[in-house]
């Protein structure tokens, strides 16, 4: 419209936060869509927020009117499955451990029920509370693009590291990088949000570039 807005962006938690919220998003979502404006969401599935407005059916059934409008869908395996219904093969009971080619198998599935041209979605194996395995997985146009996998990587402060990189993923694609540069460009700046307190990054464009050329996941201060 008027303002420019090239990327509309919102997610599960906002549409969780009243029995009206939903419609909220999917009215700013066909605003977004009638302008051309690149639509993401983010699953990010909170029990105890859905619990208070109907529970995982509604959950699945206000996503699953949202979805349609997607251009870039983020979550996790637990967020497809709660969300939105799907089965991930090879998941365990406490969605700790995921194997990446049953990942794959899901969202291939997936994107033939929905328009989705991308879904990514961080990939973690908490060893312990303080060291973590982090990487993240993009699919692009019916191809997967993989991250680094960071092993045993130092956490301080774990909340905000999903957010991290759905910001560093959609800077990647908003700049006009390929889908390579962009999962890499997420999964970076959300390990260095992830030595910080808080859940807002405090990293410079220039450090999660560094992060991705090899540097380790520390802030140089």
């Amino acid at each position: 419209g008027k303002h420019g807005a090239r990327w509309f962006h919102t997610g599960g938690i906002f549409s969780a936060l009243s029995a009206t919220t939903p419609e909220v998003v999917l009215e700013a979502m066909q605003a977004a869509k009638h302008y051309g404006t690149i639509i993401s969401y983010d699953l990010n599935y909170r029990t105890s927020l859905w619990k208070s407005v109907g529970g995982k059916k509604q959950a699945q059934e206000v996503n699953r009117r949202i979805a349609p409008y997607v251009n870039v869908m983020l979550g996790n395996e637990e967020d497809f499955s709660a969300a939105l219904g799907y089965e991930v093969p090879g998941l365990d009971g406490h969605h700790s451990q995921l194997e990446v080619d049953a990942f794959k198998q899901m969202i291939s599935k997936v994107v033939k029920d929905y328009p989705f041209q991308v879904v990514a979605t961080t990939l973690r194996k908490a060893r312990t509370a303080t060291l973590n395995d982090w990487g993240a997985i993009c699919y692009c146009d019916g191809k997967f693009y993989q991250a680094k996998n960071r092993e045993n990587l130092e956490i301080f402060d774990r909340v905000g590291g999903g957010d991290s990189f759905a910001s560093g993923l959609i800077y990647g694609f908003l700049s006009g990088k390929d889908p390579q540069w962009s999962v890499e460009c997420g999964a970076a700046h959300g390990a260095l949000a992830m030595t910080t307190p808080g859940d807002t990054s405090m990293v410079t464009l220039k450090e999660v570039i560094q992060v991705m050329e090899g540097v380790g996941a520390r802030i140089a201060r």
